[in-house]
């Protein structure tokens, strides 16, 4: 049987080797995401031993949680001085985009990611997307940063004329890689498919909020089938 008409594993096609995670959230104690330092390292272990080669730590930015730029690096730094693998770390945030990111963007109080720090990954709520969209990604433009917009795949209100749009006026997509194995049910799935297929996604993330997923054999992300079609496709994403 021919390898496009199986499935296989994210694990199993080698996806890990070499990757760059974009979206994490394994920065320990600052967000909902990973809250013990031990938990980080175990997750980042698990990593190596797959041939992740880089992660971003991305926490949570937003009105409910607004967590200082300063208190970020520091918890960073912390992680830093512990870890003493071979992963590269990097430090950026995932910013909700409110009246807590319009103001940082102002002021520039902000933790970017890409190679040049010139991107911005940014959210909206899963339901609705503030009535200013298209003014917040103007603005972020304008200030000089590419908004990359975390799992497009996840937002019940975009619909595919929606990703259409945004992709024209320079907005990146981030796709978390399980939305492709229905992590997220059916819905996701589907629009990860399809936004993968139509070349529509610049870089891919875990978007990892618990060691269980990365270190859990029963929930073992590395675990989860993927249509094997879809595997030369993840491999041709381009990256920032």
């Amino acid at each position: 049987m021919s390898l496009f008409n199986r499935k296989t594993t994210f694990k199993d096609c080698g996806f890990f080797k070499g990757l760059t995670d974009y979206h994490s959230h394994i920065l320990p104690g600052v967000d909902d995401g990973i809250k013990i330092l031990d938990h980080s390292l175990k997750v980042l272990e698990y990593y190596e031993l797959n041939g992740v080669s880089t992660v971003w730590c991305t926490p949570h930015v937003y009105e409910d949680l607004p967590n200082k730029t300063e208190t970020l690096k520091e918890r960073f730094e912390y992680l830093k001085a512990a870890y003493s693998g071979s992963i590269k770390l990097n430090l950026a945030a995932e910013y909700m985009l409110d009246n807590e990111f319009a103001s940082r963007l102002e002021t520039n109080d902000l933790l970017p990611l890409g190679n040049d720090r010139d991107h911005l990954l940014v959210e909206t709520s899963f339901f609705n997307g503030p009535e200013n969209l298209n003014t917040l990604f103007e603005q972020i433009l304008s200030k000089g940063y590419y908004p990359v917009l975390a799992h497009p795949e996840r937002y019940i209100y975009m619909d595919f004329t929606d990703y259409k749009k945004w992709k024209s006026k320079k907005v990146k997509f981030q796709l978390n890689y399980t939305s492709l194995a229905g992590f997220y049910g059916k819905e996701a799935q589907k629009k990860a498919s399809w936004l993968l297929e139509k070349g529509m996604y610049d870089v891919c993330g875990s978007d990892i909020h618990n060691v269980r997923y990365a270190c859990d054999e029963k929930s073992l992300i590395g675990n989860m089938p993927i249509k094997s079609k879809l595997v030369t496709q993840l491999s041709e994403l381009r990256y920032i």
